[in-house]
């Protein structure tokens, strides 16, 4: 995917949507970023979520994020899976 580096903080990049078939605890799923991007999550409704910027981006500063998205449930262990979203970001000319 790609974005402007002129989008405003909360401009939506990805749309999630998580589910685990198991029931009570282990179907409750919870997702979080890995640290260190302009990126956060926003739950959106139920099990879905939104991927949105977090701040002003700076192609000049950063071309390309590689977001990694993880999904853990309620169980005990808790039961997890990663998926990696390759974010491009596009010029706009600020000279």
């Amino acid at each position: 995917s790609a974005i402007s580096e002129d989008a405003p903080p909360g401009t939506v990049v990805a749309l999630l949507h998580v589910q685990d078939r198991d029931s009570g605890a282990n179907g409750e799923v919870r997702c979080s970023l890995d640290g260190g991007v302009p990126f956060r999550l926003r739950s959106s409704q139920g099990s879905y979520y939104s991927v949105v910027t977090a701040r002003d981006l700076d192609r000049e500063e950063v071309a390309e994020y590689n977001v990694t998205v993880r999904a853990a449930d309620g169980g005990s262990p808790a039961l997890w899976s990663s998926a990696v979203l390759a974010l491009r970001v596009l010029d706009v000319n600020d000279n």
